[in-house]
């Protein structure tokens, strides 16, 4: 499922299959020219324990969701959709939610200088 764009940007979470099964998520840390035409560097962070950072170099329609090899491995990367939180108590969905004031658990108190 590709995002609401049809296009993964630098900063966009995707998701990396790997032999059609869904591998590990990603953010797109940049997109540059490569020096073939019509390729490009494409740097992802990985989103693992502990992360990692790869850099890849593909044709725009891999990026943004159509099936490759890497290896003779097939890969397919497509766009998460960004998830907003919804407020139960909300009727209006764009509308923030209201945050409950908490009241202070202790006296602030001012510090003052003696004047000599």
């Amino acid at each position: 499922m590709q995002n609401r764009r049809g296009i993964n940007l630098e900063g966009d979470v995707v998701l990396i299959y790997y032999q059609d099964e869904p591998s590990v998520y990603a953010r797109i840390e940049a997109i540059e020219p490569d020096v073939k035409k019509d390729w490009y560097r494409v740097s992802l962070l990985m989103l693992t324990i502990p992360a990692q950072t790869a850099t890849w170099i593909l044709r725009e329609e891999y990026f943004n969701g159509t099936p490759f090899t890497m290896g003779g491995q097939p890969l397919r990367i497509e766009g998460v959709e960004r998830v907003r939180p919804s407020s139960e108590s909300s009727s209006d969905d764009d509308a923030p939610a209201e945050v409950p004031r908490r009241e202070p658990s202790s006296k602030v108190v001012p510090l003052r200088r003696k004047r000599t």
